[in-house]
């Protein structure tokens, strides 16, 4: 028997909250840290279908890759449906717990594992961004439409979105960045990366990528949810070793926004 701020502990420990960016919504969100825990659910995102799962399943304690909170909430209507999530969640009892950032930072955490998901060799983290991304290498030099199309099947993507160069280059050297890490692409070019992996790029942003000559796929946000089985694993082997005598349950909840035509 465990209950919530032991997992948290534990989770903290793997991941500490010091390594998170600045003003990102990380940690403890809602409910009770004295709560008894029998039952966890793991997912990417917290939303309605996510909430009405954990409450059919009968859920203590949902572990988070992205915050349920990013924005301050400015009244408690729940003819709101972010409030209503709110509500539906303390009323059943069910704390909430993210982690973001510092899960895409810390070693053997979330870049490391879309790195060796893409089978990357030499991968280091990148130091100039404090160790948001990684760095590597792919076994065997090849073309963005070939490693897209690759990328594509190792996530089971319906589709992504590339930039090519105006002169097109070699992918070799690759950074990635899970999440939204557009922001970061003259560091990348900056490095050595040939070709940057991250999610949800801005239009004039990649009409800056383009014209420095950087390869860029765009996969999109919703290949975290590699965060779900591998999260699981995590929390089963602390279930093992300190005998919390709890069940870890993967979410089957479809949270991606957007549908590819």
């Amino acid at each position: 028997m465990t209950n919530v701020q032991n997992i948290l502990d534990e989770i903290e420990k793997f991941a500490p909250l010091s390594l998170k960016e600045e003003g990102d919504p990380t940690g403890f969100q809602i409910g009770d840290r004295t709560r008894t825990v029998k039952k966890v659910l793991v997912t990417l995102d917290v939303r309605p279908n996510v909430v009405q799962e954990a409450i059919e399943k009968d859920i203590d304690l949902i572990i988070a890759h992205h915050p349920i909170m990013f924005r301050p909430t400015a009244n408690l209507d729940i003819n709101d449906p972010q409030n209503k999530m709110y509500y539906d969640l303390m009323s059943h009892d069910i704390a909430v717990h993210s982690a973001h950032t510092n899960i895409d930072k810390t070693v053997n955490g979330m870049n490391d594992w879309l790195a060796e998901a893409l089978n990357l060799q030499n991968i280091q983290s990148i130091d100039e961004l404090d160790g948001l991304g990684r760095i590597g290498e792919v076994q065997q030099e090849t073309t963005l439409d070939d490693f897209s199309e690759e990328i594509k099947n190792k996530f089971n993507l319906s589709g992504l979105r590339t930039v090519k160069p105006y002169i097109e280059k070699p992918v070799k050297k690759i950074a990635i960045i899970g999440g939204d890490g557009g922001k970061f692409f003259r560091t990348i070019k900056g490095i050595g990366a040939d070709t940057f992996i991250t999610g949800d790029v801005y239009y004039h942003t990649a009409h800056d990528m383009q014209a420095i000559g950087l390869n860029v796929i765009d996969p999109g946000h919703h290949v975290e949810e590699i965060f779900i089985n591998k999260m699981e694993n995590i929390l089963q082997s602390w279930n093992e070793d300190y005998n919390w005598d709890i069940q870890i349950v993967p979410s089957r909840a479809n949270t991606e926004p957007y549908i590819f035509k």
